[in-house]
């Protein structure tokens, strides 16, 4: 652990002071401290906050409106950036690093075609206060994932701009990668964030932070036309959402299940509980809801895998954790009790409350971490999960993601109150050769 001198920090760093909240601003060429091992510098920037800026690679972009996630494509050749009130998908080409096309997440009569069957609710979800066709409006984009080898990327959509409360079935966007366009819309649940394709690519879980469900897809098929929903798996149980009057669905969504992905031999699939503890089990196959794991720092948001290492984020906690994921499972498979199995083997790093994304590199043992509070990121030892290097970061940032080279470190800062935010950073990962 180090601490990093005062002056070290302001070096080449704006701060903005806004409603008593100090807004950060990096200067493009910014670096991370110290620089002992890798480190990270500002090549480029995608920004929608500052019309004249002083440097070329500092890129004034009208497409960037709340920036929530980014995701690269299998090759690595494309970047696209979830802009959440913007409702919009930017794609970027890696080598030019330039804006290629936008994705417009609005529908009307023209868009017939994407919604098989004029198909608008699964599982029996019921509309509150809908216009009289379900299917014309504009998504607001959340995560995404890839499936089919990087063929398709999946895009959730937080809610229906006519569902003010998202409480009503929301969606998820099919996009073809080779030619940028979607293809599919298909409804879900309320309020859908996380996206997860099993490995062997039969199934695509879709989990609703608005009711404690996961939403599961059939795609073994290559034709986006036959995928079609085959189980609703319920986690501890299914919540109301007979609200009334406006209502902050960020803390009032239960469990508030976030963070999903399936396990490297396709048998379960794991849910981190943000809003509850621990993280959920649920087998593939029957997709039936087996249990919780708890002794992990409160409230679990992100899940990674790399090989066979699970590594969490805990949001208000602050935390990054890893552990063995077959000494987990095997351990949870022995209890005779799943209720809440209490499992302690866990690496632990305090990063900073308000810990978001993280991301491992592909081919080297660092993992990076996306800290909202204090606007910074932070380089961890992936096996030691010690910190190596910290950086001042765009207020406020949430999302990020590795190229498949492990050249570029993709940032996207949201902004917080209308304060900060509207920023896609581009940072450059670079080894120490002195």
């Amino acid at each position: 652990m180090f601490r990093i001198p005062p002056l070290v920090v302001l070096l080449n760093l704006c701060f903005v002071s806004f409603a008593q909240t100090q807004i950060v601003k990096l200067n493009i060429g910014d670096q991370s401290r110290p620089q002992d091992e890798i480190y990270l510098e500002l090549v480029s920037r995608f920004q929608h906050n500052n019309s004249r800026p002083n440097h070329s690679n500092d890129k004034y972009d009208r497409s960037i409106y709340s920036p929530k996630s980014v995701k690269f494509s299998a090759d690595g050749k494309k970047f696209y950036i979830q802009s959440l009130e913007g409702y919009n998908t930017s794609v970027y080409r890696s080598d030019s690093l330039k804006r290629i096309k936008v994705i417009r997440h609005s529908f009307g009569q023209e868009h017939n075609r994407l919604f098989k069957n004029n198909e608008n609710t699964i599982f029996g979800y019921k509309y509150y206060g809908a216009p009289q066709n379900k299917n014309y409006f504009k998504g607001k984009p959340v995560e995404s994932c890839l499936s089919h080898n990087g063929k398709y990327l999946w895009v959730s959509y937080y809610r229906r701009n006519y569902d003010k409360n998202a409480v009503s079935p929301s969606a998820v966007a099919i996009i073809d990668t080779e030619y940028d366009s979607i293809v599919r819309v298909m409804p879900t649940g309320p309020l859908p964030k996380m996206l997860a394709a099993s490995h062997n690519n039969k199934f695509l879980a879709v989990t609703h932070w608005g009711d404690n469900t996961v939403g599961i897809i059939d795609i073994s098929s290559d034709d986006v036309m036959d995928f079609k929903y085959i189980a609703h798996s319920v986690i501890d149980f299914q919540s109301k959402n007979n609200f009334n009057e406006p209502v902050n669905r960020d803390q009032n969504c239960s469990n508030c299940l976030r963070g999903t992905l399936f396990t490297p031999d396709n048998k379960y699939l794991l849910i981190g509980k943000m809003g509850g503890n621990g993280i959920a089990v649920v087998s593939v196959g029957d997709f039936k809801y087996q249990g919780t794991i708890v002794g992990i720092k409160r409230n679990v948001r992100h899940l990674i895998q790399d090989d066979n290492i699970l590594y969490i984020s805990t949001n208000k906690t602050g935390y990054v954790q890893k552990t063995d994921l077959n000494i987990m499972l095997d351990s949870f498979n022995r209890s005779p009790s799943k209720v809440n199995f209490l499992y302690k083997n866990w690496t632990s790093s305090y990063v900073g409350t308000g810990v978001r994304t993280i991301a491992k590199t592909n081919y080297k043992n660092y993992v990076f971490a996306a800290v909202n509070n204090s606007s910074e990121l932070v380089i961890l030892d992936a096996k030691s999960l010690s910190i190596i290097g910290k950086m001042k970061a765009d207020s406020y940032p949430v999302g990020m993601a590795i190229s498949p080279d492990d050249k570029y470190l993709i940032v996207t800062s949201q902004g917080r109150r209308s304060a900060g935010g509207n920023s896609v950073m581009v940072f450059e990962i670079k080894e120490n050769t002195k």
